[in-house]
C-alpha cells in the first residue's frame, strides 16, 4: 500500500543573526540539528510541514536563511504563521511552487489543510469565519480525500493551565465543523512545545515538540524542561490509516536558562 510521508517540525524561532539565542539556546543550530537526525533517522520524506513560530523576531533574514536551508533537502514545503511570526512577509519569501504558504495541497489519496489562527498582537489564536469558510468548503469540495488539517494553536487543552490560556478561542466552532466529516483524519499543531495524542471523536488531534527547548507538561505557570528537541513523522496511508512517531535528539539543552519566567 503507497504511503505519503510527513515531516512535521515547529517553533523553530529563528532570529535575525544565527549565532542569536533565546533562553540560553542557539535555536538555529538545533534547527539544523533536528533536520540532520531526521534525515539520519529516514533517508526521504514526501513533504516538510513546518507548523509556525519559523521566526522570534521575524525579518527577512531570518525567514531566507530558513527557506535557503529547506530548499537544500529538495522537497515540497508548506509553512504555516504562528503567533510569533509575520505572515505577509513569509509569504513574500516562501514562495516557489514547491515551498510556500498554500493553504490547500493535495497528495494522492490525501488533503492538506492548513489554517491562519494567528490573532496579530497576541499568544493566543483564533479562526476567522474566513478561515472557517475555507474549511468547510474543502471538506466539501474534497469529500473523497482523507484529510490533514495543520494550525499553529492547539485545539484541545494541554493540562498546563498558562499554556491553555493561548488555544484557540472558538476551538468549538472548528471543532463543530470537523466532527460533520468523516474524511477529517488528523489535526496537528505546534505551538505548545511539546508532544500530545489526543482523540475527538474519531480524529487524531496532536501536537508536535519544538525544535528548541519544550514547555514542561502539566504545569500550572510558565515551565520548561530540558526534554530534547524533536520532531514529528507522519505516515499517511492509501486507505485514510495512518502512523505517527515523535523523534528526538538524544541530548538534552543543559544550556536553557531553565528558571526564566517568560521570553
Amino acid at each position: 500500500m503507497s504511503t505519503f510521508s510527513v515531516l512535521q517540525i515547529s517553533d523553530l524561532h529563528i532570529f535575525p543573526e544565527p549565532d542569536d539565542k533565546l533562553l540560553g539556546v542557539q535555536t538555529e543550530y538545533y534547527f539544523h540539528s533536528i533536520l540532520k537526525h531526521a534525515f539520519k533517522y529516514r533517508a526521504n520524506y514526501d513533504l516538510i510541514l513546518v507548523s509556525g513560530d519559523l521566526a522570534q523576531s521575524p525579518c527577512v533574514q531570518s525567514y531566507t536563511r530558513i527557506f535557503k536551508t529547506l530548499q537544500f533537502y529538495n522537497l515540497p514545503v508548506r509553512c504555516l504563521a504562528g503567533n510569533h511570526d509575520d505572515f505577509a512577509l513569509m509569504q513574500k519569501v516562501f514562495n516557489l511552487p514547491q515551498m510556500n504558504c498554500k493553504k490547500h495541497s493535495i497528495f494522492g489519496n490525501w488533503q492538506l489543510i492548513m489554517l491562519n489562527s494567528q490573532i496579530l498582537g497576541s499568544e493566543a489564536g483564533r479562526l476567522e469565519q474566513t478561515e472557517l469558510d475555507f474549511l468547510e468548503n474543502a471538506l466539501n469540495e474534497n469529500s473523497h480525500l482523507f484529510t490533514v488539517i495543520a494550525v499553529h494553536h492547539n485545539c484541545l487543552p494541554t493540562g498546563s493551565a498558562w499554556l491553555d490560556t493561548m488555544t484557540i478561542e472558538n476551538s468549538a466552532a472548528f471543532l463543530n465543523i470537523v466532527a460533520r466529516y468523516k474524511n477529517v483524519k488528523v489535526i496537528t499543531t505546534g505551538h505548545i512545545h511539546q508532544e500530545m495524542h489526543k482523540q475527538f471523536k474519531e480524529i487524531l488531534v496532536l501536537g508536535t515538540p519544538s525544535t528548541c527547548f519544550q514547555f514542561t507538561p502539566q504545569s500550572v505557570g510558565f515551565s520548561m524542561d530540558r526534554t530534547p528537541a524533536g520532531y514529528r513523522i507522519l505516515d499517511l496511508f492509501d486507505d485514510g490509516t495512518l502512523n505517527t512517531t515523535v523523534q528526538r535528539l538524544e541530548t538534552q539543552l543543559h544550556e536553557l536558562e531553565i528558571d526564566a519566567a517568560g521570553y
